[in-house]
């Protein structure tokens, strides 16, 4: 059964390892870092320059064996709180396809909806990441058309992303 707390610096050390190469590592974080690999310290500097901001913050999910997963939970819109946008979101490669991931995503969709009240929650996804993609539609995440898709250089190319909800 898993269960989902505030993240804490301590889980850096664990999620850093389930990024086992450079392509996992910008499926999951874009360019928001400037190299691969990064170390439990990397990940805390990035978190740390964002601690004072109410408008986001991280969860881990975790059960009796220890930390499974991670994400994180954000208001896009500054004092706009009917919508989370859900980021980061990653789990223990050694639990992949077993579940996790939706249950993971259940928890967070149940603290959006239950305890902040937010109207929509939403997402996205590289094109590139079908496994993600299948996991959120399984929690009920629709595809949504913006005007223009957002893209990312990484790796040399240009990914496009998938722009998903679920609203309430």
């Amino acid at each position: 059964m898993l269960r989902i707390r505030p993240y804490k610096a301590c889980d850096a050390g664990t999620i850093t390892k389930w990024l086992e190469n450079e392509y996992a590592f910008r499926q999951w974080s874009a360019d928001r870092y400037d190299k691969y690999p990064i170390t439990a310290e990397d990940m805390n500097l990035y978190y740390d320059k964002d601690r004072d901001n109410g408008d986001i913050w991280g969860m881990t999910a975790f059960d009796d064996e220890g930390i499974t997963g991670h994400f994180t939970m954000r208001f896009p819109r500054q004092g706009d709180f009917s919508e989370i946008r859900l980021g980061f979101v990653i789990i223990d490669n050694q639990k992949r396809g077993k579940g996790y991931g939706r249950e993971m995503l259940a928890l967070a969709i149940q603290y959006a909806f239950g305890c902040i009240k937010a109207a929509k929650i939403s997402l996205g996804v590289f094109e590139n990441n079908q496994a993600a993609i299948r996991c959120y539609e399984s929690c009920g995440f629709k595809r949504v058309e913006l005007e223009t898709a957002e893209n990312y250089r990484c790796m040399g190319e240009v990914w496009s992303c998938i722009e998903m909800e679920l609203v309430r």
